[in-house]
């Protein structure tokens, strides 16, 4: 993948912009001051949020095209590849971008509880989509933490309070990750319905011939959701995990293979086992009773 800027510190990105920098580790950029910038496709070595109040069509993040949305915020980890490769235009931008360095953060609060922040997992087309509320409340903790940043140098307990902004910022990122997420969770019979037939398009076009057995990460993909994103809504939804989901299916769709007279190693192969064994020890831990005795048990019915 062609990459045009590659952000190894946090103050890369305002560089390469022409935005002011204040802190050597922190960088708050405010777009609507910047003018007209071109475009760039960004590996990321620093954390990043990025709320815009419109993004470019055709951004991607990883390998994926992002979700475009009035208010969206784009959430950047070290690693991460995301922006719209430079096609010579110049636009003019409106929102925050809010970029800190894994260095400053080491041993705080912050890198304690990055784990649990899930929005900076999104996959492509999800993303956090903000109220004009949450929009102006982001808005104004950027601008205070960009007033903190212009603060002389060194103030006492300066980068303590700078820290303090940061978490209060991630805070509120997550509190409307989990209202969006309970809006999609209340909308989760169409999830459950379109993970049904991801699977069920899956066995349709033989890909377990190739692939083996569906996995979470295919389903989640299919879907346009992070892996830990879709778990969760399948988790609150179901009761159970999207791999104990597609454990069942595929169960069932044995049991139906098993039924049809076909042999143990045809329903193992058309189910996506290399190895019939493994298939009946799958079947097995499931049903409790291997595949032959399921097959002489239901015959006796």
């Amino acid at each position: 993948m062609n990459i045009d800027l590659y952000i190894s510190e946090a103050n890369d990105y305002a560089h390469d912009i022409g935005a002011p920098v204040y802190h050597p580790h922190v960088s708050v950029i405010h777009y609507d001051e910047v003018g007209e910038i071109r475009h760039t496709l960004n590996r990321m070595n620093c954390y990043g949020i990025f709320m815009q109040q419109e993004f470019p069509e055709g951004l991607t993040y990883g390998i994926g095209t992002y979700h475009e949305g009035d208010g969206s915020l784009m959430a950047f980890s070290p690693g991460q590849i995301g922006g719209k490769l430079d096609d010579g235009t110049r636009r003019q931008y409106y929102g925050w971008v809010l970029l800190f360095d894994t260095e400053f953060i080491q041993g705080s609060v912050i890198e304690e509880k990055l784990g649990g922040y899930q929005f900076f997992s999104y996959h492509s087309n999800e993303a956090l989509i903000l109220t004009p509320r949450e929009k102006d409340i982001l808005s104004q903790l950027m601008a205070t933490l960009r007033q903190e940043l212009k603060m002389p140098s060194p103030s006492f307990g300066q980068n303590d309070i700078i820290k303090d902004y940061i978490l209060l910022i991630l805070d509120y990122c997550n509190r409307f990750y989990l209202r969006q997420f309970n809006e999609m969770t209340a909308a989760g019979s169409d999830i459950l319905s379109r993970f049904q037939q991801v699977l069920t398009d899956y066995y349709a076009h033989g890909q377990q011939k190739e692939n083996g057995l569906p996995s979470v990460k295919y389903c989640a993909s299919e879907l346009c959701l992070s892996p830990g994103y879709f778990g969760d809504i399948i988790r609150k939804a179901l009761g159970e995990s999207p791999k104990d989901y597609i454990r069942d299916f595929v169960v069932r769709r044995a049991k139906s293979l098993i039924l049809s007279g076909k042999s143990i190693d045809q329903v193992a192969e058309e189910i996506g086992f290399e190895y019939p064994q493994h298939f009946t020890r799958m079947f097995k831990n499931t049903t409790g009773v291997t595949p032959r005795q399921f097959f002489d048990n239901q015959r006796q019915k």
